[in-house]
């Protein structure tokens, strides 16, 4: 950027908002000394230790130092207290020394009572701590945050560093880099953490807001400042410069925006930027790749003024950052210039940039790439925060508030990306000072106003006024008298963070700008139409009973297996959208489905849609889609894949050639057996913004209407006609809105509503049929002042099948109890809501991460084996078999006619053997050694019946290892049992009996529920 202003503005990247990056390798070993430079080696003695038992995930922090170097151990300590890392060190028990050089602000040297009678390392003879050690060996210090499970290498000295209650420290000997790429601990956070490791989460009652006095930031002062850097009130020109600098410009723009987007001040500076924006933007030409930072920055003013960032100045910039997405970075052997990975926008630098540019695509009415936001979400940390610095996976990540607040507004914007949001949401509260203040990095004791004024952007956009408030409040107090703010508490007032404390106070951001940001949304219950029908708040309870939602997460194919309907699962979270009536429930559900979770047959979502392989189903594909867009996550990147680019993928080309069937015909979605299928493929398309991919598919399903106006029930077309199928495609068609599609739907409505029986209900595969009578609701409500006599008469005949657990009939005129298919139908399809249009908002509520599954092999730090067995039958065409050293479930066979397999296959499999035991970790106090860990074992059944023999594990701790203080090394056993089923393992001859029993009676169970299936849906889709 070329100025100070400029460097000041990024935390970390130069110089600093706090200096916070390290002069030399080993800056983190240095602890900063005030007041004049040490001339002597200082030796600090450790103070009385805290008991370990007084650490907790939420009271006072660990700190872990490795004397293994020296065929020592690895001590830990616990300090409650907590001011700096280096008070910690000696809280904890530990002895330090400096160099000559630097005095005790350089560690040089630790010890501790516990390792070699206190004995520091290293020994003079080793390294002499005259000078700042060479970078193969000196002390380097690693912290974790609660939830954090890996190590941040950290970019402040010990004494610059405040722990936070929950974290853990650790100091290791050796070599590393500035970014920490390599030397870190051989042991994880897990491992050292208080009350002997376990994953610490982040608590889930994050603090609260701050109770500060109140206090409003002047955004007239702060306009007035900012204009008044501004030369013929048109350019920002630095003192001793001649140029002028466009990105300050830029930024007194953005903030004019926000206080006045028609002022005669903020066009005068447009015309400007306008007429400069060849060189500001496109320095390399107009036909090469634009620099982000300037690219997005004037597509974003565009959208703020009224004008169109697709054509600024001749320019489209939102078009121009899409089109020059990096494609590959560095590591593809031909890098190309500006790219430091895909998915990178060219030249952005650092993630503000690459937040900036997918903000103003979004903003610009474009679908940012998913390469675009997997970028950002590349750049969250483990405990929530985003790192400055666009990393890699696997390299260090040191978050900072000011760069989670901007990448959260932007995945804000995109929409789709609420687990990411949440642990920012949490990190950010976390983070906030009690004064109100957010720091300017990790281990900062004061408040930087840019960084707060950024933080309270982000979370009043996401709904916590009363933090964004708070930290307000604390930003008025940091007000200079001439309007401006400056760089942490400084007296000199700069251009970037009075803009932004200017948008803060206007309860706008980059996000929304000039308008203030929306309070969320919260989507009400649906009002179903007048008149008599089912009591939707019975059939809710009735989908959501702990008898038929498994772990709040799915539904089974089965009673007996826990195998996951994922078909199923998913219609039931279209009914729960619908009604709006237990949002939490269909948070569980989407979570399960968006973040892999696994049925007890250790199946995701995507084992069900096929998705990446060429068995890739259309239908299920874009019913998953459908579902991720009804609930605001993003379809390309749900379950992590890209759901859309599967879709466009899965179009048929043409008639496959048999006795390949997977194609109907061109326009058809492969392996989509039916037009649900269709229909649900063109909806989520369209709904993506894929007209031109979805066009194709539509002129196919067009093409199956018959002149009745009906449509079949399966693709290729039997003939016949269905009112189920012709209400699906009516919703469908009724998306496209165009005039041949109206027509399409006109005739479908005239069709279904001549269908309807004089009881209200509606004829169907399995009679007079409830699934029928809800999806007639759905396709007459497109035109429901027409047909408002149809519907009210369908939805008192639905509230005549429901019954008092409820649930709902298949049909009248059938066997009586509540099927959950028919159910959810029957809840979802009484309020009328098209399939192609539902919407429900879930950002009130709380994430809900898929628990684990049992399943899975012995792993563990100790020596352990572990055994698992199971059987299955398949009642497909075939028996499915596996055997390996994981001991997984065997693949279920396949049924004749496609679909879900009916049963499971055998396994059998040893689970690997634990690796050899590392020692115990010496934890002053107390009095008894660790004992070994087992691995970790898991034997499953199969899911329709099975055995598992409980594993055994022993570990055996090696002399020398991580031990207890006080004690030698350390020795112990653990025997695990298998999993949940692991108790079945004695049954396994009464299992097997019944095995061959489902053998010979599953084609028949089979037939008959595919033609129930079939009769109620379509298939399964």
């Amino acid at each position: 950027m070329g100025t100070a202003e400029q460097q000041r503005r990024q935390p970390g990247r130069s110089k600093g908002l706090l200096g916070r990056r390290p002069v030399s390798l080993f800056l983190a070993a240095l602890v900063f000394v005030v007041g004049g430079a040490a001339t002597m080696l200082g030796t600090s003695s450790p103070a009385a230790a805290d008991p370990i038992e007084k650490c907790t995930a939420t009271t006072g922090a660990v700190v872990v130092v490795d004397f293994r170097p020296w065929r020592g151990k690895v001590v830990r300590g616990c300090g409650v207290d907590l001011t700096t890392g280096y008070d910690l060190l000696h809280t904890a028990g530990f002895s330090t020394a400096g160099t000559k050089k630097d005095g005790p602000a350089f560690i040089c040297r630790l010890g501790h009572g516990t390792n070699d009678a206190g004995k520091q390392y290293p020994t003079p003879e080793q390294e002499p701590c005259v000078v700042t050690p060479q970078a193969t060996g000196y002390w380097s210090y690693w912290h974790a945050s609660q939830g954090q499970q890996k190590w941040t290498y950290s970019q402040w000295g010990a004494m610059a560093r405040k722990p936070q209650p929950g974290d853990v420290e650790a100091w290791v000997f050796g070599g590393t880099d500035i970014g920490g790429t390599k030397g870190q601990p051989s042991f994880t956070p897990d491992e050292v953490r208080a009350k002997g490791g376990g994953t610490t989460p982040p608590d889930p009652a994050d603090p609260p807001a701050p109770t500060v006095p109140p206090g409003a930031v002047d955004p007239a002062a702060a306009v007035k400042w900012l204009k008044g850097r501004l030369t013929d009130g048109e350019r920002v020109v630095e003192e001793g410069a001649t140029d002028p600098n466009p990105w300050f410009t830029t930024e007194i723009a953005l903030a004019l925006a926000a206080v006045d987007p028609k002022s005669a001040d903020l066009a005068k500076v447009t015309a400007f930027l306008a007429k400069n924006a060849d060189g500001y933007a496109y320095p390399a030409g107009r036909d090469q790749a634009p620099e982000t930072n300037a690219a997005a920055r004037l597509a974003l003013l565009a959208k703020s003024t009224g004008g169109d960032p697709r054509a600024f100045a001749g320019h489209d910039l939102a078009g121009d950052l899409v089109k020059h997405l990096c494609t590959a970075g560095p590591d593809a052997g031909t890098p190309t210039p500006g790219c430091s990975a895909k998915g990178d926008f060219p030249n952005a630098g650092y993630s503000d940039g690459q937040a900036l540019g997918v903000l103003a695509v979004k903003r610009a009415g474009l679908t940012p790439p998913a390469d675009a936001v997997k970028r950002l979400l590349d750049v969250q940390c483990d405990n929530g925060g985003f790192t400055s610095v666009l990393i890699r996976p696997g390299q260090n990540c040191e978050p900072e508030p000011w760069t989670t607040g901007q990448v959260a507004l932007a995945l804000h914007a995109v929409g789709g990306q609420d687990q990411a949001l949440a642990k920012a949401r949490s990190y950010l509260k976390r983070t906030q000072l009690r004064d109100g203040g957010f720091p300017a990095g990790t281990g900062a004791t004061e408040g930087s106003p840019f960084s707060t004024v950024v933080a309270a952007q982000a979370l009043r956009a996401l709904g916590d006024t009363a933090y964004a408030d708070a930290a307000l409040a604390w930003v008025s107090r940091q007000q200079l008298p001439d309007g401006g703010l400056g760089f942490d508490g400084g007296t000199t007032s700069e251009i970037y963070p009075t803009v932004h404390a200017v948008f803060a106070a206007r309860g706008t951001s980059l996000e929304t700008l000039p308008e203030k940001a929306a309070p969320p949304v919260v989507v009400p219950p649906v009002d179903p139409p007048a008149g008599e029908g089912p009591d939707l708040e019975k059939g809710v309870g009735y989908l959501t009973a702990p008898a038929n939602l498994v772990r709040g997460a799915y539904y089974a194919a089965d009673p007996v297996s826990g195998r996951a309907d994922f078909g199923l699962t998913i219609d039931g979270a279209y009914a729960l959208a619908a009604t709006g009536l237990d949002n939490a429930k269909l948070r569980g559900i989407v979570d399960f489905l968006d973040q892999g979770g696994k049925d007890a047959a250790g199946r995701t979502v995507h084992d069900w849609t096929a998705v990446g392989t060429k068995y890739a189903g259309g239908g299920s594909i874009g019913k998953t889609a459908l579902l991720a867009q009804s609930v605001g996550r993003d379809p390309r990147a749900f379950g992590g894949q890209d759901l859309i680019a599967a879709l466009g993928k899965a179009v048929c080309a043409g008639p496959s050639k048999a006795p390949d069937t997977s194609c109907a015909a061109k326009g058809a979605y492969s392996y989509a057996p039916s037009v649900f299928s269709q229909s649900l493929g063109i909806m989520a398309q369209l709904r993506a913004g894929e007209k031109a991919a979805a066009q194709a598919p539509i002129a196919y399903l067009t093409s199956l209407q018959h002149a009745s106006g009906a449509w079949p029930s399966l693709v290729p077309a039997t003939g016949d006609s269905d009112v189920d199928s012709t209400a699906m495609a009516a919703m469908t068609l009724d998306l496209v809105s165009e005039g041949s599609s109206k027509t399409a739907v006109d005739k479908a409505l005239a069709w279904i509503a001549g269908q309807q029986l004089v009881d209200g209900g509606f004829p169907g595969a399995a009679g007079n049929s409830v699934n029928s009578a809800a999806l007639a609701v759905q396709g007459l409500s497109l035109d429901a002042p027409k047909y408002a006599a149809q519907i009210a008469k369908a939805r008192k005949f639905l509230a005549g099948q429901q019954n008092a657990d409820g649930g709902f009939n298949v049909a009248k005129d059938g066997q009586k109890g509540s099927d959950l298919r028919a159910s959810m139908q029957a809840v979802g399809g009484t309020t009328g809501i098209s399939f192609a249009r539902l919407t429900r908002d879930l950002s009130n509520t709380k994430p809900q991460p898929p628990g684990q599954t049992s399943g899975g092999t012995s792993v563990g730090t100790s020596v352990g084996t572990s055994t698992g067995t199971s059987t299955g039958t398949s009642t497909g065409t075939s028996t499915g078999t596996s055997a390996g050293p994981t001991g997984g479930a065997g693949t279920g066979g396949t049924d004749s006619t496609g679909g879900d397999s009916a049963g499971t296959g055998v396994s059998r499999g040893t689970g690997d053997s634990g690796g050899t035991g590392t020692g115990g970790i010496v934890t002053p106090g107390e009095t008894s050694g660790d004992t070994g860990t087992g691995g970790i074992v898991d034997t499953t059944a199969g899911t329709d019946s099975g055995s598992g023999s409980a594993g055994t594990d022993a570990g055996t701790t090696p002399t020398g290892g991580i031990v207890t203080a006080g004690n030698t090394a350390g020795t112990g056993a653990n025997t695990n049992t298998g999993g949940p089923l692991a108790s079945t393992g004695a049954r396994i001859t009464g299992a097997a009996a019944a095995a061959a029993l489902l053998v010979a009676c599953g084609w028949a169970l089979t037939i008959t529920a595919r033609k129930r299936r079939a009769a109620q849906t379509g298939g399964d889709q």
